[in-house]
């Protein structure tokens, strides 16, 4: 039988581990009943996890945990679940922090903590997660957002062949809770300032605040809806701003509903690429008339995938198989000859030039006549994408 009352959770994250665990004390010295839980994944990729419990007053438990295989998802799965019930059901507890390690993205636990089954029951009758926070430090969110490094550089890989850069799992991390704690700046205004700003383009759905014990406490007593997090970062669905700016930053989406010529966005990738600090969204390219394609940059890295075909190329019968979100994103994209396809990419960045960038952008569409040949097949040698675009199809 589940609890009378379910166990309250606020999952923390953080690239930046000294500002992360600062909040993590201001959460414990701010509710005395609170009890935190962290893995340390340093020797995850030998398969070894250390599980740290600790309270206001320091540490009450710290185990080796022995993994059969080397991955986050089994950390959570065959040790944190199994020790938040066990934790729960003694009761003894008013709140767990769960102290996410440096490059674990905070979808991954709030996920592994709402969508699993105990006994045939969904988990919620155990456990409610209240709210998911990443804590970023000031002094290092920019250079972090515009980094080449990869994990492995910094010794933060994650599993063994874990090829994520720090701006990729930095912008995820931002981008998907709905209260975001900046750390530090305090003697700078200026930097407070702009990294406000960029955390508010970046998440326009997250409360920014500070690493206050008395603020951070209050995030607890809500409910994080991890179902409307997903589809709120869904980039075949999502519809951005416009436009915003806040001093030098700057947000500016780019839509258009004709396709982009392979050969020429290939061309202007690195100029494009490097404009902001993340972009992100869907795209359509003339050589894949058919595929939604998801376009995912963070500092210096770009991932394409393809995402499923665009509805205007389904029967209409084909329509209510697909999720309501996606069906009311293609009725707002909706254009009379080309149905749902279009471009749609969200560029954020300091002192983005956002003229140019869409000039840039405008000249990688298909020309007039160009359209007249759109039909036409894309023969491999003619599409400098198909190579990476068929890898992950």
């Amino acid at each position: 039988m589940p609890q009378a009352t379910a166990a309250r959770v606020v999952v923390v994250a953080g690239l930046h581990r000294a500002a992360r665990s600062y909040a993590v004390d201001e959460f414990l010295y701010g509710m005395p009943d609170a009890v935190a839980v962290h893995h340390d994944l340093t020797g995850i990729t030998e398969g070894v996890v250390h599980r740290v419990v600790r309270d206001r007053w320091g540490e009450r438990d710290r185990q080796r945990v022995d993994l059969v295989h080397a991955c986050v998802s089994c950390t959570l799965r065959e040790d944190l679940v199994p020790l938040l019930l066990k934790l729960a059901a003694q009761g003894e507890a008013a709140l767990y922090v769960v102290e996410a390690w440096d490059g674990v993205e905070p979808r991954a636990i709030v996920e592994a903590l709402t969508m699993a089954e105990v006994n045939r029951s969904p988990i919620a009758d155990w456990l409610t997660v209240e709210a998911a926070v990443t804590v970023v430090d000031a002094e290092l969110l920019v250079a972090d957002l515009t980094s080449g490094d990869d994990m492995c550089d910094r010794g933060l890989d994650i599993a063994l062949q874990d090829d994520r850069t720090v701006a990729e799992v930095l912008s995820r991390q931002v981008e998907y809770p709905t209260a975001l704690v900046l750390h530090g700046g305090e003697r700078a205004p200026e930097l407070t300032e702009q990294c406000t700003a960029v955390l508010s383009q970046l998440n326009p759905a997250a409360a920014i605040i500070a690493p206050d014990r008395g603020r951070l406490a209050a995030l607890a007593g809500g409910r994080f809806d991890a179902v409307a997090a997903a589809a709120r970062l869904d980039p075949a669905c999502v519809q951005p701003l416009d436009f915003c700016e806040t001093g030098q930053v700057r947000t500016v989406t780019w839509r258009r509903s004709r396709p982009l010529h392979p050969g020429r966005l290939h061309a202007a990738l690195d100029d494009v690429v490097g404009a902001g600090l993340r972009s992100r969204g869907r795209f359509w390219l003339a050589s894949r008339p058919d595929t939604l394609l998801v376009w995912d940059a963070s500092g210096t890295s770009l991932a394409m995938e393809t995402a499923g075909p665009w509805l205007a190329a389904l029967p209409d019968a084909a329509w209510d198989l697909v999720p309501e979100q996606r069906r009311i994103a293609a009725r707002l994209d909706w254009h009379p000859t080309a149905g749902d396809r279009c471009q749609c990419l969200s560029f954020t960045g300091i002192g983005l030039d956002a003229g140019r960038l869409v000039e840039l952008l405008d000249s990688c569409l298909l020309t007039e006549a160009e359209l007249e040949e759109a039909a036409r097949e894309w023969p491999a040698a003619e599409d400098p994408f198909a190579e990476v675009l068929d890898a992950v199809s």
